[in-house]
């Protein structure tokens, strides 16, 4: 196998890896797999413009969780500060399973080492990828989303790939073209019953 062969097949397994993650933290979500999906997208984004010239701080969804990646690989006890929480156990409704809640102080605090060059006048939209409710910002609607511009990403580069997540995501993409559904989520949270505001005081209250 010639070097441009070895490279392209290492960017392949950063690929599969990064679903693998993705698939991990789908299924049994906690701060191991948070940390394992944000390392991976960052060996990802290293891969491929090693590989393919393709450089994802093009994409807002992944500057801001690379300067999650960043703060959380620096300072890795703020990882136990994060919070998981199943919608249904709080009558809440939203177009994800899970949240994944982190303290606004940290996000704030991730956002604001950004490097100018990446966040610049972007940074509204930078910040417009979480979802802010109060005192905790939900970033798994981000993760989604940034996971359905790496599946593109790898079927536009036709990239051979073999893992569970990747074919989980695949069928998932391939469900919403045959029946025209979107293929990103707006991560919004309704509730059944009561104001959104005093659930929200009441559900996140331990996460600060």
């Amino acid at each position: 196998m010639n070097t441009k062969s070895n490279i392209i097949a290492s960017a392949e397994h950063a690929a599969d890896r990064y679903f693998r993650c993705y698939e991990a933290h789908c299924v049994k979500p906690d701060v191991d797999t948070l940390f394992n999906l944000l390392n991976a997208l960052h060996s990802l984004n290293d891969k491929l413009q090693k590989s393919c010239d393709v450089d994802f701080f093009a994409v807002h969804e992944f500057v801001a969780l690379q300067a999650l990646r960043n703060l959380f690989h620096h300072k890795g006890e703020l990882l136990s500060e994060i919070r998981m929480v199943v919608p249904q156990d709080f009558l809440l409704i939203t177009d994800l399973g899970f949240l994944c809640l982190v303290p606004r102080n940290l996000v704030e605090e991730a956002i604001a080492e950004i490097p100018k060059k990446r966040k610049a006048e972007d940074e509204p939209i930078v910040r417009s990828v979480f979802k802010w409710y109060k005192n905790v910002v939900n970033i798994n609607p981000c993760i989604f989303n940034f996971s359905v511009h790496v599946f593109e990403k790898c079927e536009e580069l036709r990239f051979d790939l073999t893992s569970a997540g990747y074919e989980m995501l695949k069928e998932s993409y391939e469900f919403e073209v045959q029946n025209d559904y979107p293929h990103f989520v707006t991560g919004d949270i309704s509730c059944h019953v009561g104001s959104i505001d005093a659930v929200l005081s009441t559900v996140f209250a331990d996460v600060v």
